[in-house]
């Protein structure tokens, strides 16, 4: 995924509308209300030093107690933010050229990235053979024109960018979780294991998550059962009863990404200064799109940076309260 970050030059509270998913009863450290679970804080051991460069050093963080989301925002939920609202979310925005100098006039009309698996085996170095800015593509129409949400209305909101994603959560009177605080969140309680269910990525042969399963970007055998995206209560939830926290869609965070993960770099500013679009924000979680042969992100630690103007068909978010 890394590299798609400048996508335009690159080609009453919703917490009630609940999708329906059932969460883990009894979760230690883990209490359910209106859809949110209330995680406690603690000190937990942040990183890997077994997988991607970015994720290392590990180093012992501590997080205050918080609620969370128990699944990412669906576009149900998202609908109705914008049906109450209004809201045009930035995929559906004419681009400004002059935020965009270098870009093509094609790239200058509202859409987003769009991925669309390539017929046959490609070399994996150049996401461009599998990444497509398409005219049209949005939250609503998740493959471009002609496309539609109405088969997955509990699927995970994607094509939102972090202001998309930041204003959803001040009119839930929400926020958006940091990248300790997601991480925490993640890992279940199982602290310094790979995965947010523990050390075996398919336990007993289960599929614990939607990612890829056979050999990105061109062959997907589905033994999870999807393609692209799927409903927020697939698959088992975490330790905390927190459903979808690996695979499925990237989650955006409140974080300012850089190189490793010693602080959560902030900045009120940051969208003030020349280029700010440029800024990256940290996104956790995978997408189902990580595969063992080219993205092993499927994981708590595993983090990316994203553009503030990056929005695709695998970026969503959840929101929390603190």
């Amino acid at each position: 995924m890394s590299g798609i970050a400048t996508d335009r030059n690159a080609a009453a509270s919703p917490a009630a509308a609940d999708c329906g998913c059932r969460v883990s009863d009894g979760a230690a450290h883990a209490v359910v209300r209106e859809a949110m679970i209330r995680i406690s804080g603690g000190s937990f051991l942040m990183g890997s030093d077994r997988f991607y460069r970015e994720e290392r050093p590990v180093r012992r963080r501590e997080v205050e107690g918080f609620w969370m989301d128990s699944h990412p925002v669906t576009n149900a939920q998202f609908r109705r933010f914008i049906d109450e609202t209004g809201y045009v979310t930035f995929a559906e925005r004419p681009p400004n050229p002059a935020d965009y100098p270098d870009a093509l006039p094609e790239f200058l009309t509202p859409g987003s990235l769009v991925f669309r698996k390539p017929p046959g085996p490609v070399a994996i170095g150049d996401y461009r053979v599998w990444w497509t800015y398409v005219p049209g593509a949005c939250w609503q129409r998740p493959e471009g024109p002609g496309s539609d949400i109405e088969s997955r209305l509990h699927h995970p909101v994607v094509h939102v960018t972090l202001e998309d994603a930041e204003t959803y959560a001040r009119w839930a009177g929400k926020e958006l979780p940091t990248e300790a605080e997601w991480e925490f969140a993640a890992r279940g309680g199982l602290d310094g294991a790979a995965y947010a269910w523990g050390d075996e990525l398919y336990p007993d042969g289960r599929q614990m998550a939607n990612t890829w399963q056979g050999r990105f970007p061109w062959e997907n055998v589905q033994t999870d059962g999807y393609e692209g995206t799927s409903p927020v209560d697939a698959f088992p939830p975490n330790g905390y009863g927190l459903l979808d926290m690996i695979g499925n869609a990237w989650e955006w965070t409140s974080s300012r990404y850089t190189q490793d993960h010693s602080r959560d770099a902030a900045s009120c500013c940051a969208k003030k200064q020349p280029g700010a679009h440029l800024t990256r924000y940290v996104v956790k979680g995978g997408s189902h799109l990580c595969a063992p042969n080219y993205c092993q992100r499927y994981r708590p630690s595993a983090r990316q940076g994203q553009t503030l103007d990056t929005s695709t068909s695998h970026i969503g978010f959840r929101c929390i309260v603190r």
